[in-house]
C-alpha cells in the first residue's frame, strides 16, 4: 500500500520540542489541516461541520531514526523505565504514524481549523475521519502504566513584560505548553535554560522543582 499525504498541518511550534506529547493537553493552542489538491474541494469536507471532534491520522515527519528499539522509555515514567513499543504511544515506532484526535474549531474551504492537536508545523496529514462518542469512547477502563504513574502540570511564572510582548492569547497557549514539561523525562538541572520555538518567537526558560520560569521572548 502505498499512501500520500492528503493535507499539511499549520502550528506555531516549528519544531519537536515543546509539542503536546498528547493530544489535548493543551486546548488553547490552534492550528490547521490545509487539504491539497483534489482533496482541497468543499465536496470532501461536505458534512463534517456537524461534528466537534475528528481523527487525524499523521506522520512522524521529524523523527528520522533508522533503527526502532522494541522497547521505549515513556516521559511519564520518568524516562528511565522501558515498556514495549506497542504498549506505548512513543513517536518511534516501525512505522511513523501518529494518531490524534483534536476539536474541530471551524470547517471551510480546504482548512479545517482544529484545537488540541499534538502536530508540529508542516505535519504530512493522511486521513482525516470524524469522532463518534457511541464507538470510539470508553469509560472505566485500564490504561496500564499511566494509572499508577500520577503525573501534574507545572505552575509557568511569565514575567509581566514578556507576557506584555505575547499577548493575552499566545501567553495563554505558551503557559499550557509549557505546564507540560516539554524536556526530556530524564532532564532535572534547575540551571539548565532551554530554548522552544513558538510562532514568531524563540522562548527560553528554566525549571525550578515545579515551576517553569520564563526568562526572555
Amino acid at each position: 500500500m502505498t499512501i500520500e499525504p492528503v493535507a499539511y498541518f499549520r502550528s506555531p511550534l516549528k519544531e519537536k520540542f515543546g509539542v503536546p506529547r498528547q493530544p489535548g493537553l493543551v486546548p488553547s493552542l490552534t492550528g490547521e489541516v490545509r487539504f491539497v489538491h483534489p482533496y482541497d474541494s468543499p465536496d470532501a469536507l461536505k458534512g463534517l461541520e456537524g461534528f466537534d471532534y475528528c481523527w487525524l491520522l499523521w506522520e512522524f515527519s521529524l523523527n528520522r531514526k533508522e533503527t526502532v528499539s522494541l522497547t521505549v522509555r515513556p516521559p511519564r515514567l520518568g524516562g528511565n523505565e522501558r515498556v514495549g513499543v506497542f504498549a506505548s504511544r512513543s513517536p518511534y515506532r516501525p512505522n511513523p504514524i501518529g494518531l490524534s484526535c483534536v476539536k474541530i474549531e471551524s470547517v471551510g474551504r480546504g482548512v479545517i481549523v482544529v484545537s488540541g492537536a499534538d502536530l508540529a508545523d508542516g505535519t504530512p496529514v493522511f486521513d482525516v475521519k470524524p469522532y463518534v462518542e457511541y464507538s470510539d469512547s470508553h469509560s472505566g477502563i485500564r490504561c496500564g502504566f499511566v494509572d499508577y504513574a500520577a503525573w501534574y502540570p507545572l505552575e509557568v511564572e511569565i514575567p509581566q513584560p514578556l507576557a506584555d510582548t505575547l499577548g493575552a492569547q499566545d501567553c495563554m497557549v505558551l503557559k499550557e505548553l509549557l505546564a507540560q514539561d516539554p524536556r526530556p523525562g530524564y532532564h532535572d538541572d534547575a540551571e539548565r535554560v532551554y530554548g522552544m520555538s513558538f510562532g514568531r518567537y524563540n522562548v527560553k526558560f528554566r525549571v525550578e522543582g515545579q515551576k517553569v520560569l520564563v526568562l526572555s521572548v
